[in-house]
C-alpha cells in the first residue's frame, strides 16, 4: 500500500467527518492526527549533536547506536553543520546535524538548518579526555546548540553522553534530580578497542527511550527497525482506539449502507497498519485475507448495523447510537486480533477467538438481551 493510497483513504473519511455535528467533529477529527502522523507524516527522527568534538561523528554513531566500533558505520562520512540521513544497522535511519566545534562563522550555518528542520533531541557529549578549557568550551556548545534549537522547537529533550567517565554518586544523585525535566537520560559509553560490553546494553537502552520519547512521526521506523514489542504494542493501541472511535462515530450517522466502504477501508488500514508496525510491509490484501480469516466478514457487520437500525428506528435517535457502538466494537475485535497475531505471535485461530470473544464483551447491551 502506497503513500497516495493512503492519502486518498484519508481524505476520504475527513470528507465524510466534515459532515458531522460541530461538537461530535472536532472531536472526532483530532482522532485523525495520530494516525497521520503514524503513516502520512514519517520520517527519520533529527538528532542535534553538540558538546565534545574529540572523536569524529561516525565512530559516536558507531559506538552509541551499536554499543561497538563498527567499520559500516565508522567508515561513513559527515558533512558538518548540515542535516545528514544515515542508515545505522539494526537500528533504522536516523538524521543528524553535527553542530560540535562550531564557531562564529558556520553559527549561521547551523541556525539555519535548525530553522528548516529543528531537531527532536539535542544530545551532548561530554569526554572525560578533554582538558578543563576544552570542557568548558564544549558545554558553551552544548548551551548554545540547545538555545538554537529551542527558537525553533522550544524545550525539546536533552540527552547527555558521557564519553570514558564513569558516574560517580554525585553525578547520579544530580542526574535523577534532572531526569523529571527536560533532560531524557544520561549514559555511559567507553571508547577504544576492547570497549566494555556494557556499552551494548547502554546502546539499547538509550535507543530504547528514544522510541519512547520521540514525537510520532518518527517512533514507527525506529520502533520497527529495533523490534521494541512494547513500543510496538503501545503505536497499534493508539492506532486501535482511533480507528475505533472514528468508525463509532461513522457508524452512527442516519445513512443507510453509506458508511460501509469507509468502515471496510479504515479497519483495513487498521490491520495493515498494524502488520507495518510489527515489522512487515503495509498491504491491504493481506490485511484483506486477515480479516477474512479471523471471520470478521463485511456482509455480517452490515446486516447488524443495518438490523439494528430496522429494530430501533422507531425510538428517535437510539437505533443511530447502537449502529454506532456496534461499529465501534467490531472495530476494537478487529484490532486487538491484529494486535495479537501480528506483535503478539498468537496462532490464526487464536486470533480468531480472541475477535469473537471481544466482539461479545463490547457487543451493546440492548441487542445482546435481544
Amino acid at each position: 500500500m502506497n503513500r497516495l493510497t493512503l492519502l486518498h483513504m484519508i481524505e476520504r473519511l475527513e470528507g465524510l467527518l466534515g459532515k458531522l455535528p460541530g461538537a461530535l467533529q472536532k472531536a472526532v477529527m483530532s482522532e485523525l492526527t495520530p494516525m497521520k502522523e503514524l503513516f502520512l507524516q514519517q520520517r527519520p527522527p533529527r538528532l542535534l549533536i553538540a558538546g565534545a568534538d574529540r572523536l569524529p561523528l561516525a565512530q559516536i554513531v558507531s559506538i552509541v547506536f551499536q554499543g561497538k566500533e563498527d567499520p559500516r558505520t565508522r567508515n561513513l562520512l559527515f558533512e558538518v553543520y548540515r542535516w545528514q540521513t544515515i542508515e545505522v544497522p539494526g537500528s533504522g535511519v536516523i538524521a543528524m546535524l553535527d553542530a560540535r566545534g562550531a564557531d562564529a562563522t558556520s553559527e549561521a550555518a547551523i541556525r539555519e538548518e535548525l530553522k528548516r528542520e529543528a531537531a527532536d533531541a539535542v544530545i551532548i557529549i561530554t569526554d572525560e579526555a578533554e582538558t578543563k578549557t576544552h570542557a568548558k568550551t564544549s558545554a558553551t556548545n552544548g548551551a548554545k546548540c540547545t538555545r538554537w534549537n529551542d527558537e525553533v522547537k522550544p524545550e525539546c529533550g536533552i540527552i547527555s553522553l558521557h564519553l570514558d567517565r564513569p558516574p560517580t554518586p554525585a553525578l547520579v544523585k544530580e542526574d535523577a534530580g534532572a531526569a523529571f525535566g527536560r533532560v531524557w537520560g544520561y549514559f555511559d559509553f567507553v571508547t577504544g578497542e576492547g570497549a566494555s560490553p556494557a556499552n551494548q546494553a547502554t546502546s539499547q537502552r538509550l535507543i530504547h527511550m528514544l522510541v519512547r520519547r520521540l514525537p510520532n512521526a518518527c517512533r514507527v521506523e525506529l520502533a520497527r527497525s529495533v523490534g521494541d514489542r512494547a513500543t510496538q504494542r503501545e503505536i497499534a493501541q493508539v492506532l486501535i482506539k482511533s480507528s475505533t472511535a472514528i468508525c463509532a462515530a461513522v457508524g452512527a450517522q442516519p445513512i443507510p449502507l453509506a458508511d460501509l466502504p469507509v468502515l471496510t477501508s479504515l479497519q483495513l488500514l487498521m490491520v495493515s497498519g498494524i502488520m507495518y508496525i510489527s515489522g512487515r510491509e503495509k498491504s491491504l490484501r493481506a490485511a484483506t485475507e486477515f480479516v477474512g480469516a479471523i471471520g470478521a466478514n463485511v456482509g455480517a457487520g452490515m446486516l447488524m448495523r443495518e438490523g439494528a437500525r430496522a429494530m430501533l428506528k422507531f425510538i428517535p435517535g437510539w437505533g443511530n447510537i447502537v449502529c454506532g457502538m456496534i461499529a465501534g466494537a467490531g472495530t476494537y475485535a478487529v484490532g486487538q486480533s491484529a494486535a495479537a497475531y501480528f506483535l503478539e505471535g498468537v496462532t490464526l485461530g487464536e486470533a480468531k477467538r480472541a475477535y469473537l470473544a471481544g466482539k461479545r464483551r463490547r457487543r451493546p447491551k440492548a441487542l445482546a438481551d435481544r
